[in-house]
């Protein structure tokens, strides 16, 4: 065949249908793609992010370099964040650098080291950390322009803070803490199924049932992990057939009766107190990472238990609280438990905060 033919031949041969590129997966993103979005920079910090901040399905995030007293709670709306901090608002700034108590019953505004710049496809929620809500830090993200806590909108460019609030313990906070986990999501929350779960007032190793919160306790240290005695800052809980009346405004921690379970293609948050279960709430750190409870003879749910403005009877097997369930993009590389991963209530029964000292039934 002459070039002149070859090239008629070319040209009346049908071009190749091309590829349609196969559509991302929804759903909240794992270990694997928490480090492909922080390599793209979509979540990123002044001298990066640190490996062990990456968890089965989250990532924690640090404190910055200062807090800001505030006179009040409040959130953005309209505005950026920083727009708001004038002396209206803040009272005074500490310099977490070199470390600072942040005290019961006042309200702090941290930023964040970790800024967002993500896609139009991916949104986030924040979640404090379970040491975090064990000991009593009521902590909360704000973003800008912000409507609600906790809820980072797709798209979001910008910083990240955190508002904290102790109730119980004061604390001693330095840059570089984490008391926040943020878990990034593609598409829209579709949950695939809901688990309610009770509470365990009848331990088989102790007669133990909790622990109740004391008050006006010492400052816990957050560098000090596992050097505070149970002692000075819990009082154990005991309870009379199978039954504990909870105080207002004291803070309790109990454990679920079930053993949870959180697949390896799942992810799971405690939802918010339904109101017909009781006047009490029982949580402030939600999130459940996948392969809890997978590998383990143990995995109960710890709560963090508050009664509102009335005493409150508990009694055993009584329904305390609600997980709901949505699929991972993929399964995690490390799942939470597994060897090589960060986590620190794998196999958990009754269990006190990673501040304690070991104290578990």
């Amino acid at each position: 065949m002459t070039k002149a033919k070859s090239i008629k031949a070319a040209a009346k041969a049908p071009a190749k249908a091309k590829v349609a590129a196969k559509p991302a997966a929804l759903g909240v993103l794992p270990d694997g793609e928490l480090k492909d979005i922080v390599k793209s920079g979509l979540v990123f910090a002044e001298g990066g992010i640190k490996p062990d901040q990456i968890q089965p399905a989250s990532l924690d995030l640090r404190l910055g370099k200062v807090a800001f007293r505030l006179r009040a709670s409040f959130l953005p709306g309209k505005q950026v964040v920083a727009d708001r901090l004038d002396d209206s608002l803040v009272m005074h700034t500490l310099d977490l650098t070199r470390g600072a108590v942040l005290e019961t019953g006042c309200v702090y505004l941290v930023p964040l080291q970790e800024r967002l710049k993500l896609t139009k496809d991916l949104s986030a929620a924040a979640n404090p950390k379970s040491s975090t809500g064990r000991i009593d830090v009521f902590v909360r993200a704000v973003s800008d322009r912000a409507r609600a806590f906790d809820g980072i909108p797709a798209g979001y460019e910008g910083e990240l803070y955190a508002e904290i609030s102790p109730r119980t313990f004061s604390v001693l906070a330095r840059t570089g803490d984490r008391l926040l986990q943020l878990r990034i999501r593609r598409g829209v929350q579709q949950p695939v199924r809901e688990m309610t779960f009770s509470l365990d007032l009848h331990p088989t190793s102790s007669d133990i049932v909790g622990y109740r919160a004391k008050r006006h306790s010492r400052v816990i240290d957050l560098a000090a992990i596992g050097a505070h005695t149970v002692e000075d800052f819990w009082e154990p809980v005991r309870a009379r057939e199978g039954r504990i009346v909870l105080d207002p405004g004291e803070f309790y921690i109990l454990a679920s009766k079930e053993k949870i379970v959180i697949p390896l293609d799942e992810a799971a948050e405690m939802a918010p107190i339904a109101p017909e279960l009781g006047e009490f709430r029982a949580h402030y750190a939600g999130f459940f990472d996948p392969g809890f409870g997978v590998t383990h003879s143990k995995g109960k749910a710890v709560l963090e238990v508050r009664s509102r403005d009335v005493p409150f009877i508990l009694e055993d097997g009584q329904p305390v609280g609600r997980l709901v369930f949505e699929k991972l993009t993929q399964k995690p590389d490390v799942p939470y438990g597994a060897t090589g991963s960060y986590s620190t209530y794998a196999g958990q029964g009754l269990r006190l905060s990673k501040y304690f000292e070991s104290a578990e039934d």
